[in-house]
Parts: C-alpha cells; structure tokens; sequence
C-alpha cells in the first residue's frame, strides 16, 4: 500500500464489502463473513498502478483510478471479478479521487482537472473543469447531490455546483473559494445532520479542521489539531466528528461538535493514518496506515448503544489476509 498523501486507496461499499488497494491488487473482502475469505482483482502491471478507489452507489461495482490517466470499472459480484470498462482522455495524469453521484462518476487527478463521467453512454466525458492551480486530492458530493467540494494541493477548497460542465459558463462558476488552509487539503466531509456544512482538514504545517457553511461561506470554526489531516468522518447518529492524522502523532481524534471539544484520542497508529473508510450503518470505521495496518474500530455508537464509548481496534493481520 503506498504512503501518498494524493491518493485515496480504501473504500467500504454499501453492501458491506472493504476495498484496500496495494499497488496492482485491490483486496476485496467482506468484514461480516465468519470465515477468514477475500476475492482480489489483479492487473497487468502494463496497465499501470492503480491509485484510488471507490465503490458505485449500489455497491456492485468497483470503480479503480489508475496513474496512466485512466479509470476502471469492475463487476466485483461475478463469479470472478471482471474488468466491464474503461474510462479515457479525462485527465492528462494520475487519477488520485472518485466519488459517485448517482450514475455520475467525477474524477480528479493530479492535471487540477475534475471531470464527470456518465457510465451510461458511450460517449461518457460530460463536463470538466480545471479549477486547481495543482493537483486535485479530494473530492466529496454533498448529501444531496446539490455541490462538490473539491480539495487540491494548492491549499484550496471549491464548493462547485450541481453540473460541473464547462460548456455552459453559468454552470462552470463557484459560489465559493476557500483560501484560508496553508497547505494541501485532502479531507473533506460533508455533515450528514446539516445542510450546507462542511469540514475541511489541511495537511503537515496547517494541521486544522475548519467548518464552512457552504451556503453563505462562512468559517464557523478553526481548531488546530496538532497533526497533519488526513480524513475527515461523520457519526451519522451523534453531533461528533472524526478525524485521522499523520505528522507528527499520527493519532485518531474524536470531536464533538459544534464546540470542537477533543473527545477522546485513539494511538494504536505508529505512522500517518492517511485512509478512513466507515461502515455503512456507519458506526464502524476502517483505517489504513503507512504502518502496514488495516484498522476497524468500533468508535461510534448507534442510539440505543451504551453511553460510555469502548474504542476497539483490529489489527488486519488478525485475519490472515495477505
């Protein structure tokens, strides 16, 4: 697994299913199996190494960026994982971010280009912009639909709107250009309890998360963590935020919100937790560390849970999958 700040490698779908890319493999398995069981798709190296990782929406396909500039769709519920499609010509570089909207996959890769594909039609490029100076290492649709947050290494957050197409110019402009981190953002998340809320986390020398109603543009908030951000998770049942980090404490941060008040502090980390992944009743959360460790922790709780929280974490060679 490589330790890169720009890339996204782990990803955990709707159906249940982790994702964890090392290089040329992408380890495909399922957490709540009792037996100790994982599929993997494996590509040429000729093809190029592949680089982020993201999940369709209904949790059937498996959608792989790769540092030739292009994407790959996988069926990962065939018998054997197959390779459906490929998408080109969207970036000039690697493609470090995905997200999915719908039946629209947006990229972003290190050309500052992100681009909308519509994996319905042949012709699948339907809109693209370069709005980062650099490249672009986060990207985020909000609940709705309605906005993408864009995160980029030239320390610059964009809130764009629903089309992203560059062939209409009302469509092409952004309500909003954050400025105020001092180096590169890569994690972004949308609050799933209020509208218009995002957190942003900047990286080594910036170390803050900070609050924007992306709305008005407004900073609501600002608190310096003490390390670089990583990952930003929401808990879908309680106002808390989680953060994962690397330089220089590598540590796991629980928050409460909105008084950003540290929670609690999770360090079974020995080097930057750089990918975070959460389950999809949303109280377990995956992380994956330059450490070699794949980590699931039992960090938030559902309502009707006990109200002292028990942190657990698994180390991924408790399950002898390599």
């Amino acid at each position: 697994m490589r330790d890169d700040f720009s890339l996204n490698l782990l990803d955990w779908s709707k159906k249940n299913v982790v994702t964890l890319v090392m290089d040329t493999r992408v380890l495909i398995w399922n957490p709540s199996m009792k037996t100790n069981t994982s599929a993997e798709i494996v590509d040429d190296h000729e093809e190029g190494f592949f680089t982020s990782v993201c999940w369709s929406p209904d949790g059937r396909f498996i959608t792989i960026g790769l540092d030739n500039s292009t994407v790959q769709i996988w069926d990962a519920f065939s018998p054997k994982p197959r390779k459906v499609r490929v998408l080109r010509d969207g970036h000039s570089g690697i493609v470090g971010s995905l997200v999915w909207n719908g039946p629209i996959l947006t990229t972003g890769g290190t050309d500052g280009r992100i681009v909308n594909h519509d994996v319905r039609v042949r012709s699948h490029i339907v809109g693209s912009v370069r709005g980062h100076k650099q490249g672009v290492c986060g990207l985020k649709w909000s609940p709705s639909g309605t906005q993408l947050a864009s995160g980029g290494n030239d320390n610059v957050v964009r809130i764009w709107d629903i089309s992203v197409d560059s062939s209409d110019s009302r469509s092409t402009g952004w309500p909003h250009r954050f400025e105020e981190h001092t180096t590169s953002v890569r994690a972004l998340s949308w609050c799933p309890f209020e509208n218009n809320l995002l957190a942003s986390g900047g990286g080594e020398g910036d170390h803050c998360i900070k609050m924007w109603n992306t709305r008005t543009g407004a900073c609501l908030n600002s608190v310096d963590t003490g390390s670089q951000v990583c990952a930003l998770a929401w808990n879908k049942n309680e106002r808390e935020l989680l953060s994962s980090h690397g330089f220089p404490h590598n540590q796991l941060t629980l928050w409460k919100y909105p008084s950003m008040l540290k929670m609690g502090e999770l360090n079974d980390h020995t080097s930057r937790v750089l990918y975070m992944a959460q389950s999809p009743d949303g109280c377990t959360v995956a992380t994956a560390s330059g450490d070699k460790t794949l980590r699931f922790w039992n960090v938030f709780e559902t309502p009707t849970a006990a109200p002292i929280k028990k942190y657990e974490s698994y180390p991924f060679s408790d399950f002898n999958i390599h």
